[in-house]
């Protein structure tokens, strides 16, 4: 017997464990907030920290699929997908912007990953 598991519009299965990506905004993801993870038996609550990145992923215990063979459940990882603002007002163009400027005059405080990843490039190129 074949059995085949039909796919799912929020969650993918990894054995007993489910991923899910979850949308956040840019400013959730700044400053950090609260959000609702949908799980397989209504929703979870967790906390976003401040400065979380793209691709951080959320371990929910036992929040996963229950195995066949098995009597614990597995996890439930949701990926954070940080959301770029669109259609925006000229007020929040002027904000970002006044943002940009500042991160600009010390964009390695501000954005240690790209410096890194600079830094990687000229290495590259000097060698």
């Amino acid at each position: 017997m074949v059995i085949h598991v039909r796919p799912h519009d929020v969650f993918t299965r990894d054995g007993n464990n489910l991923h899910c990506e979850m949308p956040i905004s840019f400013t959730k993801a700044a400053l950090g907030g609260e959000i609702e993870i949908p799980t397989l038996d209504g929703y979870a609550k967790i906390k976003v920290p401040a400065e979380t990145q793209s691709g951080k992923v959320f371990r929910l215990r036992g929040k996963g699929i229950k195995g066949v063979r098995s009597s614990t459940h597995g996890d439930l990882l949701c990926h954070v997908v940080v959301e770029t603002p669109v259609r925006l007002t000229a007020r929040q163009k002027e904000l970002l912007a006044e943002l940009e400027e500042i991160n600009q005059s010390d964009s390695s405080q501000h954005n240690p990953r790209a410096k890194s990843w600079m830094d990687k490039v000229k290495d590259f190129f000097e060698s």
